[in-house]
């Protein structure tokens, strides 16, 4: 589509092209991990100040961080999203080069701005850790797509990069904002690191095409689309299984079974989508179309869609026990 073109896009669906290019679907799987820091701590208080301070961290590593991680990733991907997912807001001629760049710049800084008033406002080693947090998340964001580094084009240094970022710097962060790090964050932020990995490293599957064209080197180029569902489903299956052994060591004996219980379930799933890449699971298909398709645009590529499902199912079963569990031992710290 020409500049043209593009140009003639009203302004809501121009507004609604600069939220697609920051991905609203990944602020989402931000959220869970943050709530789950902040119950852990044990010290937040049912008050609008407290309230409001959640929602400044999930403010700055949802639509501000991770959409500017999204975003630069579009601007330099932009071959390899007209291969693998054209109907993109670039490649698609919605916004130009120029426009998305923009968008980039304003979330990058209006994300680092609330770093700073945090890490005052909260002060001390708190305010230091979640200043670093985003500060660390803001750059390995931009190194993950932009050259030189370019720290995707290798699953060994990508796979890394969306773990340390989903799965370990958001439960830091949110546990500090109410409290000093609680023992249990280790554990947690680490499970939750390695899950984000494997979901990175299945999400590979979908983009083989283009990451050949393009010279990456995932995962699935490597070792082809069955190769990395096995890496990725024993990754999450040994997640599931060190969590309930942690929850036994925590005497959480109930959750225990819940975790085994989900396991179980995920194994079923798995299976499902080993068998039928495409399809998956059509169960959560209604939930990616009519909800979240709605908020982020449909993909063309059934591939995507497919994984999509099964990271909806996977999401709800592993998170809703990370909740429980982070809940649990919140408890322990109130009493």
């Amino acid at each position: 589509m020409s500049f043209t073109a593009n140009r003639r896009l009203s302004f809501v669906d121009k507004v609604r092209a600069h939220i697609e290019i920051l991905d609203p679907v990944t602020w989402i799987s931000v959220f869970p991990y943050l709530a789950g820091g902040v119950m852990v701590s044990g010290a937040m208080l049912p008050t609008l100040h407290d309230y409001l301070l959640l929602f400044a961290v999930f403010l700055m590593f949802g639509p501000l961080g991770t959409g500017f991680s999204q975003s630069i990733n579009d601007y330099y991907d932009l071959e390899l999203d007209s291969v693998n997912e054209p109907t993109r807001p670039i490649p698609s001629g919605r916004l130009t080069k120029k426009e998305a760049l923009w968008n980039s710049m304003v979330v990058f800084f209006l994300a680092f701005g609330l770093g700073v008033f945090l890490c005052f406002y909260i002060g001390g080693a708190r305010g230091l850790i979640i200043f670093s947090s985003i500060t660390a998340g803001l750059i390995v964001g931009y190194i993950y797509s932009a050259p030189p580094l370019k720290l995707k084009k290798n699953i060994l240094t990508s796979a890394p990069v969306v773990g340390f970022y989903y799965g370990f710097i958001t439960w830091f962060s949110a546990n500090a904002l109410f409290s000093e790090i609680r023992p249990e964050v280790y554990w947690l932020a680490g499970l939750n690191f390695f899950m984000a990995m494997a979901l990175i490293i299945l999400n590979d599957f979908k983009s083989t095409k283009g990451d050949k064209e393009g010279g990456l080197k995932s995962l699935t180029v490597m070792i082809g689309s069955k190769g990395t569902f096995l890496v990725s489903f024993i990754i999450i299956d040994l997640v599931f299984l060190v969590f309930a052994w942690l929850e036994y060591t925590w005497e959480l004996y109930p959750l225990v079974f819940l975790m085994l219980g989900g396991l179980v379930l995920n194994i079923i799933l798995q299976i499902k989508l080993y068998r039928n890449p495409e399809g998956g699971i059509s169960i959560a298909n209604t939930v990616v179309k009519e909800g979240f398709g709605n908020t982020i645009g449909k993909s063309d590529v059934v591939e995507h869609n497919a994984f999509l499902r099964f990271q909806v199912a996977n999401n709800i079963i592993f998170l809703f026990n990370n909740l429980i569990a982070a809940g649990a031992i919140g408890m322990k710290y109130m009493l």
